[in-house]
């Protein structure tokens, strides 16, 4: 038996009465450490509270599991950037609009704990979906105000899917109150949603002092922006994938002596060119407000592209 599990089979579980300060020495410094998993909203409460009470910064990285070098370079920044670093891994059902993909979207929390452990994280929290939702939760779609954000690529193709994005994410930091939480750019038109949930929106004053820290897509050897949904693909597949950071890559280029609608359809016509490609969108917009432009100034393009049956997302920043 590997020993993180062990040590959750047999110590994690038969020791609950243990808290974050319990880990530290009379001199207030770590003399032991050992990861937590917690499947519980009130235990996962009572270790923020001991945590806080410590004066301790908290990290936090909300992930869907299924982790990966990507996830890992965020929960790095956060471990060596705070006292205590928080990761959940939660497929959340209420951002999925198609069945089949939430049902074929891996899990593996055995693997993803093994990695989070060798990281350095304190706690992981791992909850099902009843004890994150009540029934009424799961039954009655969430209502954000976006200000347009959602209006949008990934909010246009997949409607109410940052409504379920928002209710996770906003319920993560209420129960986490992190000092810092962290967000990868691949999911571009997300990351901005969140921080306009945390900054500008009316649950600005409830997040106040929080800092969103967005951090660089991590891409494979070959370009390939990694995802958890890449190992849905097969190896071929994988190498076909390749085209769409390619592509990307070669706008940059493009862009020096082209128009916005000149590069976009130029990347989309390049990408369905590509045997086993289908783009779904490719849209050039200001980072800010996520609209429509014509200038490649504060620029960003986003796009999807489906890879055989699987939905593949990048960008590139202009």
């Amino acid at each position: 038996m590997r020993w993180h599990n062990f040590f959750a089979k047999n110590f994690l579980f038969s020791h609950k009465c243990c808290t974050f300060a319990d880990f530290f020495d009379k001199n207030n410094s770590i003399f032991e450490f050992f990861m937590q998993i917690i499947t519980t909203k009130s235990e996962l409460i009572r270790q923020v509270n001991a945590c806080t009470r410590q004066g301790k910064t908290i990290g936090f990285v909300p992930t869907m599991g299924a982790l990966h070098a990507g996830h890992a370079s965020l929960i790095q920044r956060a471990c060596s950037e705070n006292e205590v670093c928080y990761v959940s891994v939660f497929v959340n059902p209420t951002q999925f609009n198609n069945a089949e993909d939430l049902l074929k979207y891996p899990r593996n929390l055995e693997k993803d704990a093994a990695l989070l452990e060798a990281l350095g994280v304190h706690f992981v929290f791992a909850p099902t979906p009843e004890e994150m939702y009540s029934k009424e939760e799961m039954e009655q779609p969430f209502s954000f105000d976006f200000n347009g954000l959602d209006q949008v690529m990934e909010g246009k193709m997949r409607p109410g899917h940052f409504n379920g994005v928002v209710q996770v994410v906003s319920r993560l930091f209420d129960l986490v109150q992190p000092t810092r939480a962290y967000f990868g750019e691949k999911d571009f038109q997300q990351l901005a949603i969140i921080r306009h949930m945390v900054e500008r929106s009316s649950l600005a004053e409830r997040y106040q002092g929080l800092q969103i820290i967005g951090c660089p897509i991590v891409r494979e050897t070959n370009g390939l922006a990694m995802s958890s949904r890449n190992e849905r693909l097969s190896e071929q597949e994988k190498q076909i994938a390749v085209g769409i950071s390619q592509t990307l890559l070669s706008s940059l280029e493009w862009a020096k002596t082209a128009s916005v609608s000149q590069v976009q359809q130029q990347v989309i016509d390049t990408i369905n060119a590509i045997e086993g490609l289908e783009v779904e969108y490719y849209d050039i917009v200001d980072k800010t407000t996520l609209q429509p432009t014509d200038s490649f100034e504060n620029a960003v393009g986003c796009v999807t592209v489906y890879c055989g049956p699987v939905r593949l997302i990048d960008n590139i920043q202009y």
